[in-house]
């Protein structure tokens, strides 16, 4: 039952009777009272004038008067202009807490065989350097939107496009060449992600220099990029790479060997996962064959250099290059073979792709390419855009190896979360391997929830020491709440006391449990909400708000004191409900709740 629904239902009555008109769902506007007045929803009902033919006021009157005489549902009304403020019946309340407790699973739509189906594009790793705070954002986002889509009922694939190719592989792959000395994994004690990233930043280093020292002889800084021996020696290795010369391309294997299995560790501490990852290099042939038929189809045009453009300034944007001169392709060739093959691969309904807000235009450019080339998925590709993240300290620059590291982020997360718990006496009853355990909960969870409680589209500054707070809009003050709710109902069970299923309908309830009540009933719509708008943060300001009115509830009011054991058993059910939806809720973020803290 979805207390909304059912004051739309007797609404609709009411207005058939004293209007003698029917009208459907989508005329009912209701709204939750604000909290200066009296009630707990408010039906506007300026809609309705045509129909009822009289003042707001009046058309107010008439339907407050209908519902609280005829009706069940409603004890009082009161109208303030046009709109009709209604308080729902105890009963109601008692009733709908019933209904939730009945479907464990409350708010999520099952996923059936027949359900639409979406692939989300998320992470999208350079094999040339290990992942950082922004891929942070980038896999948090991509992950908890999956989550979010399969309780909406859809069926999704989660995607990964890992970019193991081009010049910056390249640029990694001669510093190690020439400063490499053998170095391995195992030789240096690094994960292989960070030890091939050690190289790409020693390239930037080395070209740096190079170009300096030609800007000492007189060349200005355009030719001394021109003349750059090491850059000229990446792109030679770039195309004998593409040549599919033996020696660069076992290179090539063997470091992205290691680079995927330091990814791999990254995926598993971070808690993400994909169900097929596609490899640039295996994408950008088809891609090159699509341009080559569309420059036949006479949909491209080449220049006298060889490379190949498509002219989008009848879109109202510019000229887009789609092929070097020499032949090797950019960045828009692999994502035009890419989607080929996914849709080749699936029966894809919907294709999103979580990259962050400065490639923008470049998606705007992908969707346009692919509509061109005849494909019918084109213009339904969907950009989930992103903004970008910084710690306090500022922005990151990762060919200055200045970079904020995700490994290393996750592990001060965990200190930290382990330092701030001991402080507070939370693991004071602890074993070492439980505080362990609890700290690794703690301290991603409040990395993840930090994260994905703003906004998408905002950007937003990472404050690792403000993440991590028992108090406040936090994973932590989040994760403590449930902790605190599994202490009251294992006490209630020492004491003999049972969470009973079947309440009374004759109690009286504070405006504080009525609130709850409807904010735990609001779960459904907030999850429908996340999942239509692609807005993760909905859930996370819910869950917290949630957290939040608990906590004010538990501190004004006994529980298993209460001497009247209808009401005891009352909060006790709407206790274990606020903790399972907070259970449920944090879950589609991959944060996990302990039952002691």
């Amino acid at each position: 039952m979805n207390i909304e629904n059912l004051l739309q239902e007797a609404i609709i009555g009411a207005i058939k009777i004293l209007y003698n008109a029917e009208v459907d769902e989508s005329q009912i506007t209701l709204q939750k009272t604000k909290k200066e007045f009296k009630g707990h929803y408010t039906l506007v009902t300026f809609p309705l004038l045509k129909i009822s033919r009289k003042k707001p006021e009046d058309t107010a009157e008439e339907i407050g008067k209908y519902l609280s005489e005829k009706t069940t549902v409603i004890t009082e009304y009161n109208v303030i202009k046009g709109f009709l403020n209604l308080s729902i019946a105890p009963s109601v309340w008692v009733e709908l807490l019933e209904n939730i407790n009945s479907n464990p699973e409350y708010g999520f739509t099952p996923v059936s065989e027949d359900s639409p189906l979406f692939m989300v594009e998320y992470s999208s790793p350079n094999t040339n350097k290990p992942l950082h705070l922004g891929h942070v954002r980038n896999n948090l986002l991509g992950h908890a939107l999956s989550e979010v889509l399969k309780a909406n009922g859809k069926r999704v694939v989660k995607t990964n496009i890992v970019n193991d190719r081009g010049i910056h592989i390249c640029k990694s792959m001669l510093a190690w060449q020439k400063w490499g000395n053998g170095e391995t994994p195992v030789s240096s004690g690094k994960k292989g992600d960070h030890l091939i990233g050690d190289y790409y930043v020693k390239f930037d280093q080395h070209y740096k220099k190079e170009i300096a020292e030609l800007q000492e002889k007189g060349f200005s800084k355009e030719e001394a990029e021109e003349k750059s021996l090491l850059m000229s020696e990446a792109r030679e290795l770039l195309r004998k790479w593409e040549a599919n010369d033996t020696e660069t391309v076992n290179l090539w294997k063997m470091m992205n060997d290691w680079v995927y299995a330091g990814f791999d560790e990254t995926y598993s501490q971070m808690g993400v996962t994909f169900d097929k990852i596609y490899y640039e290099s295996q994408t950008y042939i088809p891609g090159k064959e699509e341009v080559l038929r569309g420059l036949s189809e006479g949909l491209f045009y080449q220049k006298e250099d060889g490379s190949v453009w498509a002219d989008l300034t009848p879109y109202g944007l510019d000229h887009k290059l789609l092929l070097r001169a020499d032949g090797t392709s950019v960045y828009m060739t692999q994502d035009i073979g890419t989607a080929k093959m996914r849709f080749d691969d699936y029966p894809i309904d919907k294709m999103i792709y979580v990259v962050g807000n400065e490639q923008n235009y470049h998606f705007q450019v992908l969707s346009i390419l692919l509509d061109m080339l005849g494909f019918e998925f084109g213009k339904g590709l969907v950009h989930f855009s992103y903004g970008m993240v910084e710690l306090p300290e500022g922005k990151m620059k990762s060919r200055e190896g200045t970079v904020v590291d995700a490994d290393d982020l996750m592990a001060e997360m965990i200190e930290t979360a382990h330092e701030t718990s001991q402080e507070l006496g939370k693991l004071d009853d602890a074993t070492t391997e439980e505080a362990e355990a609890i700290s690794r909960m703690v301290g991603l969870g409040a990395l993840k929830y930090f994260i994905l409680k703003v906004d998408p589209k905002k950007n937003m500054t990472f404050n690792p020491k403000e993440s991590i707070d028992f108090n406040g809009n936090t994973g932590p003050f989040i994760q403590y709440t449930h902790a605190r709710i599994q202490s009251v109902i294992r006490k209630a069970e020492a004491h003999g006391i049972e969470v009973t299923e079947n309440l009374s309908n004759s109690i009286s309830l504070s405006e504080k449990e009525e609130g709850l009540v409807q904010l735990l009933s609001e779960f459904d719509r907030i999850v429908k909400q996340a999942g239509t708008e692609y807005n993760v943060s909905l859930i996370a300001n819910y869950i917290y708000d949630l957290a939040k009115e608990y906590n004010q509830f538990y501190h004004d009011f006994t529980i298993l004191r209460e001497e009247n054991s209808q009401l005891r058993d009352f909060r006790l059910l709407l206790s274990r409900n606020v903790a399972l939806t907070i259970k449920k809720g944090m879950a589609l973020f991959g944060i996990d709740v302990p039952d002691r803290m």
